[in-house]
């Protein structure tokens, strides 16, 4: 039996024997509902153009309901178009506002998109779908979402959408649909991290993501310096500005997060006026609309923050010498007479030889200028408001690794030893491996965030997401080193390599994928391990599905930087009631210029022997405690331990 001060507690929501007893036939139905959709994403690397239209369409969900609707009865164009706008809605009621029979296009509209919204909600209860309806067209849209095609219904239905037409709320109104179709073809997204760097807009992708009202986040080592940056870590302050000019970010610095890279500039035309600095000229994968910045500047600008990254590196290793990355301290292995640096009893010529910041004696201090520039401009990070927004959301969504529906979720990897073991790391003064490693991991990042600012606990959390960022062992990098300045400052391909953890080449095995499940006190019959951070080379002929089907990777590269070497443009993973499904994608813009016509190619991981039902999930099992509660609480209202409330 329950405590009694519970049940007295729980008589307040369920005063009566009636109430309680509704909620439990409630709570019972619930719990046969097919489960609701389940949509994984990874390595998104700000494509937000690519990742709304990935969204928008639930990876070709949408498309088979509207074909499964309409093939029949409208034309390839109209289908398209019905796609398109559920995707983009917003710019095409921009542009069919000025067409002539715009009022005759939104009653047709609006009168396919609620047949289409029927059939995507058709099982939710009707509770769970009002809370995924915008709040001001909630009333109208549940009414007629439950209006049959009776003919006492029919006037009232067609009398909604031409009152609807009449007072000028019809763009609203379809966008309202279009946002309740994408909410309710995905009940659940899981984001197995890196929303950040390469791509134009990371802060679009935060915005879409938290639109959604059932969200999980598994940080990627892209997310993690961001995170790190916005709390005060001035390491990764460098590094996210570094990161955004190399790709020709400046909007998203400057525009979405107000970023202030006045100081930054003004100091690298001052201090490299003279030097064409041709190794930092940056990548232009993407161009700016708001501040377009001139490439020599942008250059000087890339150099000037990288030099002061690298000497930050230097200044944190030396600070932590049991993060084992001394090889990685290379400014005080440079001839700065010669031009040369001197890696493992091999010495480079260097290709950029002007260092005009860096005091030979003292490599790794930074001058004045760049103490106050990086001060600055941490400063400007820390009082973003739409950064630190989306900055919070992902510590209150996000984890180091997520457990949901008994399948296992993570970004990189388990640090794992050559033999397939799983490795020792010392972190916070003990060894720890496999899933007591990744906890203590996520409990340092937490402290990154919740500790007292300034204080010695936070500024060395602040520091290990730095670590995780690139770390030997970091379960969220995955490779040896990372070696930036190398590739920045030396020819020589082959000091550029960067090994990946034995992990990545275990994967392939059955039984080191069981083992995993089996750390993580996980059924191998039916669990899986979903995965990103490694682009899967497909056209390499490599398969997305490794460990005989236990482990799913899904970074297939929706960056525009991955396209060449996988071949594709992403992938992602669906489980619904019925079977788990990897969609591969044709990069954003080959779908852009076929006309929106390419579907992605689906891979059946598994199809479930029967449907699975709400009652078999993680809310299924939260549902039968529920319902177990009101039931100890039917037995305390009728032998009198509790007293109804009449």
């Amino acid at each position: 039996m329950r405590d009694r001060d519970y049940l007295e507690l729980l008589s307040k929501k369920y005063p009566t024997i009636d109430d309680a007893s509704v909620e439990i036939i409630n709570l019972e139905a619930i719990s046969k509902l097919p489960k609701g959709t389940e949509y994984f994403l990874s390595d998104i690397h700000g494509e937000s153009d690519g990742f709304d239209y990935l969204l928008g369409t639930s990876s070709g969900v949408i498309r088979e309901k509207i074909e499964l609707l309409f093939k029949n009865t409208l034309p390839e164009h109209d289908r398209v178009e019905l796609q398109i706008l559920i995707v983009d809605t917003k710019n095409m009621i921009n542009n069919k506002a000025s067409e002539k029979e715009f009022a005759d296009w939104c009653r047709i509209t609006i009168y396919r998109l609620i047949r289409i919204c029927k059939l995507v909600t058709s099982k939710y209860t009707r509770s769970k779908i009002r809370k995924k309806m915008p709040a001001n067209f909630a009333y109208i849209l549940d009414e007629l979402l439950q209006t049959d095609s009776e003919e006492n219904k029919e006037n009232y239905y067609f009398s909604i959408i031409n009152s609807i037409i009449e007072v000028a709320a019809a763009d609203k109104f379809i966008l309202a649909l279009c946002q309740l179709i994408r909410q309710c073809s995905v009940d659940r997204l899981h984001i197995v991290g890196d929303i950040y760097d390469r791509g134009p807009h990371p802060d679009k992708v935060m915005e879409s993501i938290m639109t959604f009202n059932e969200v999980d986040i598994a940080w990627g080592n892209h997310d993690i310096h961001w995170m790190g940056a916005a709390k005060g870590s001035l390491i990764c302050v460098a590094n996210a500005v570094r990161l955004a000019i190399r790709y020709n970010n400046f909007d998203l610095l400057e525009y979405s997060y107000g970023i202030n890279l006045r100081s930054l500039s003004s100091f690298a035309n001052d201090v490299y006026k003279d030097d064409p600095c041709e190794v930092f000229k940056p990548n232009t994968l993407d161009k700016n609309i708001y501040d377009e910045v001139d490439k020599d500047l942008a250059a000087k600008m890339h150099k000037a923050i990288s030099v002061i990254q690298f000497k930050l590196e230097c200044q944190l290793i030396k600070r932590h010498p049991n993060y084992g990355m001394d090889d990685r301290i290379l400014l005080d292995k440079i001839d700065y007479d010669k031009g040369t640096i001197t890696i493992n009893s091999k010495t480079y010529e260097l290709k950029d030889k002007n260092f005009p910041t860096i005091d030979k004696n003292n490599p790794f201090e930074l001058s004045e200028g760049e103490n106050t520039l990086i001060q600055t401009l941490a400063f400007s990070f820390a009082n973003s408001p739409t950064l630190q927004r989306h900055i919070n959301y992902m510590y209150a969504k996000g984890s180091i690794y997520k457990i949901f529906n008994g399948n296992l979720l993570y970004h990189g990897c388990i640090p794992t030893k050559e033999d397939g073991s799983f490795d020792e790391v010392y972190i916070d003064s003990q060894y720890l491996s496999g899933r007591r490693y990744l906890k203590q991991v996520e409990d340092k990042v937490r402290k990154a965030f919740y500790c007292e600012v300034g204080s010695e606990e936070q500024l060395n959390a602040l520091d290990y997401c730095w670590y995780l960022w690139c770390g030997p062992k970091s379960p969220l990098f995955g490779k040896n080193k990372m070696t930036t300045f190398e590739r920045y400052f030396i020819d020589d391909k082959e000091i550029h390599k960067e090994s990946y953890n034995p992990y990545y080449y275990h994967i392939d095995k059955k039984e080191y994928c069981e083992n995993i499940l089996k750390e993580f006190d996980l059924d191998i019959e039916m669990s899986h391990i979903v995965n990103g951070h490694v682009p899967v080379k497909t056209h390499k002929g490599e398969s997305p599905i490794k460990g005989g089907g236990h482990l799913l990777v899904i970074d297939g590269g929706l960056s525009k930087a991955y396209h060449k070497s996988t071949g594709i443009g992403g992938y992602t993973l669906i489980s619904n009631s019925n079977m788990m499904m990897i969609a591969e994608h044709r990069p954003f813009n080959e779908v852009v210029e076929s006309g929106f016509k390419l579907s992605p190619r689906s891979i059946i991981v598994e199809r479930f022997i029967r449907r699975i039902t709400v009652g078999e999930t993680d809310i299924g099992k939260e549902l039968s405690k529920r319902i177990d509660d009101l039931h100890e609480l039917l037995s305390a209202y009728r032998s009198g331990i509790v007293k109804e409330k009449m």
